[in-house]
């Protein structure tokens, strides 16, 4: 088992915090790729109306004329008070006013500024190389000249009616207007990417609080550790557990439920519908009658599946606290086969227990005859009676003929059943048409079997009116390459039965009512005949018996339950040259299940 331990911080606080932080991350991505992407635009722009400023300027025909003018005088000579008062600044200061330029600088062929918005600049020349314009071709940048960082663009000036480049024209917009106007947008983005966080994180608090209703509150650690507990439970268990959700579909079938059932280890059941997994229909009606029902108490159930005895028992499952929904059924499947050898042990002890202890009172009771006759000098007497003990077989059983049986553990089985019938005023005697040549490969069933109808004639002889009471056994091998079949008979002297079309029914009992039904046993024949059936075979009543007696007859073909002699075992005919084939054939004759 796994001890409990909480985490200090939930899962559902935990996929809170994480989904918190992936929208953020998403959104100040979204954002920054936003802002960068915005802001190369407006870059873009402002250098493509710088260069539809500076083309402008560079086409009109006054600033041509002038520049071509002063670059032919050498302006790089020429006092900058003479080239501010050239009309070629009143004109570039004009448009930059108007266009809302950080400068429009016109220079000539060689760089020497004609015009600038820092009249100390005149004269001077550009910050920058003019070789592009000079060799007549435009320009669009990002630069950092005196007037701090703009997105500028360089025209060529040509003379006018030539292709000559005499100058160029330089226009640039501040950064500062860029960012402006950015600032703007990113306050709109931003507006929009809080919004985005306040859904993400409302969904993600929706979320959690939904995960949190279906784990029932128990974090994933907790549920990792239920579930590896269950499968504990489930495989260390000895008892088959069927689980039913309240669809009707199997959730659980644990292993030994699988082995006890006799399903296929390897099938997938979970999630199938319970009525068409394939099991036995006995699971199938514990299963509805539970849950039809779930505040009765369902009772438990005694089936043969297989070769198995079982005791099935179901309850409905529900939740805990008031409403709690209804969780299915649970089916509990125990194993009574290994229980049932316990008691036959223990029945064929306590027999043994019981011819011991007869046989110590009559050895006590011989051994104060003895000791009677010596102390009052009968010495010849004495030794007459111990030679006659001597003489006597020891070791002999209640029951007569049980050499016909054969096999030693039918021998010893019906011995100690002789006892036990003895110690009750009942003599069991092994019938004259018995002959068993093969010994017996399955004690279990023959044992179950026997034993049940031999209980129920010993109960049925006791309750009987008829003066001597006895049970007698029949029992007769059928020997083939297949195996072999093993035929029983009991009879007894009781009243017969009065009910013998309900002895083999489930759940009849007349155990505790008149003598007359002293062979109801409840589960017993029940289970004998589908322990008989599990194996091709069959028990049936041969006749009901009558009051006054003889009482009842069963009989009992148990196919697969003898094997051939081992060589040298000392399993004989037996009885007188007597064929078991024929009075197997004769048995089959009232046997309703037989070929």
């Amino acid at each position: 088992m796994h001890p409990r331990r909480r985490p200090a911080l939930d899962f559902g606080r935990q996929t809170l915090l994480l989904q918190l932080a992936t929208v953020l991350l998403a959104v100040l991505v979204t954002t920054g790729v936003h802002a960068w992407l915005t802001y190369q635009l407006a870059g873009e722009e402002a250098e493509q109306r710088a260069l539809a400023v500076a083309r402008t300027v560079a086409a009109a025909d006054a600033v041509r004329a002038e520049v071509a003018r002063l670059d032919a005088a050498d302006a790089a000579g020429t006092p900058p008070e003479e080239l501010a008062r050239s009309p070629l600044l009143a004109h570039a200061e004009a448009v930059r006013e108007r266009t809302g330029a950080l400068f429009v600088v016109v220079t000539d062929g060689e760089g020497t500024r004609l015009t600038h918005p820092d009249r100390d600049l005149i004269g001077l020349p550009v910050s920058t190389d003019p070789v592009a314009a000079r060799e007549g071709v435009e320009a669009t940048d990002q630069e950092r000249g005196t007037l701090g960082l703009s997105a500028r663009a360089k025209v060529p000036v040509r003379a006018p009616g030539s292709e000559t480049v005499v100058g160029q024209v330089s226009v640039g917009f501040g950064v500062r207007g860029i960012r402006e106007n950015l600032r703007d947008d990113v306050e709109l983005i931003v507006l929009t990417a809080a919004g985005a966080l306040a859904v993400g994180a409302a969904a993600s608090w929706l979320l959690s609080r939904r995960l949190r209703r279906l784990t029932l509150g128990l974090e994933p650690e907790e549920i990792t550790e239920l579930v590896l507990d269950q499968e504990a439970v489930l495989r260390g268990v000895d008892d088959g557990v069927v689980g039913v959700a309240a669809d009707g579909r199997l959730t659980v079938v644990n292993a030994e439920a699988r082995t006890l059932l006799g399903l296929d280890p390897a099938a997938e059941l979970a999630g199938a519908p319970l009525a068409r997994a394939g099991l036995p229909p006995v699971v199938v009606r514990l299963a509805a009658e539970a849950s039809a029902a779930p505040h009765a108490e369902t009772p438990a159930v005694e089936e043969v599946v297989g070769t198995r005895v079982l005791i099935l028992s179901a309850r409905a499952v529900r939740g805990t606290g008031p409403g709690a929904p209804d969780l299915g059924t649970v089916v509990t499947v125990r194993d009574r086969t290994q229980l049932q050898d316990l008691t036959k042990q223990l029945e064929a002890v306590s027999a043994m227990t019981g011819a011991l202890r007869a046989q110590r009172h009559e050895f006590a009771n011989r051994l104060h005859t003895v000791f009677g006759l010596l102390s009052t000098g009968r010495h010849d007497e004495a030794e007459e009676y111990v030679g006659g003990l001597l003489a006597a077989d020891p070791e002999r059983f209640p029951a007569e003929q049980t050499e016909a049986l054969g096999d030693p553990f039918l021998q010893a089985f019906v011995g100690a059943k002789a006892v036990e019938a003895a110690e009750r005023g009942v003599q069991l005697r092994v019938g004259p048409e018995t002959l068993v040549r093969g010994r017996v490969a399955d004690p279990h069933d023959v044992a179950t079997v026997l034993g049940n109808l031999v209980d129920n004639a010993v109960r049925a002889a006791v309750h009987g009116s008829a003066p001597g009471r006895w049970v007698e056994v029949e029992a007769l091998d059928e020997l083939t390459d297949a195996g072999g079949t093993l035929h029983l008979v009991v009879a007894d002297s009781g009243d017969g039965t009065a009910h013998p079309e309900q002895v083999f029914e489930e759940g009849f009992s007349t155990a505790a009512a008149a003598p007359l039904d002293a062979h109801g046993q409840g589960l017993g024949l029940f289970l004998c005949r589908r322990l008989a059936e599990a194996r091709g075979g069959s028990v049936w009543l041969a006749d009901p018996g009558r009051p006054g007696g003889p009482g009842a007859v069963f009989c009992a073909r148990l196919p697969g339950t003898v094997a051939p002699p081992e060589p040298g075992g000392g399993n004989g005919d037996g009885a007188s040259g007597y064929h078991a084939d024929g009075a197997a054939a004769a048995a089959r004759t009232q046997d309703p299940g037989a070929e």
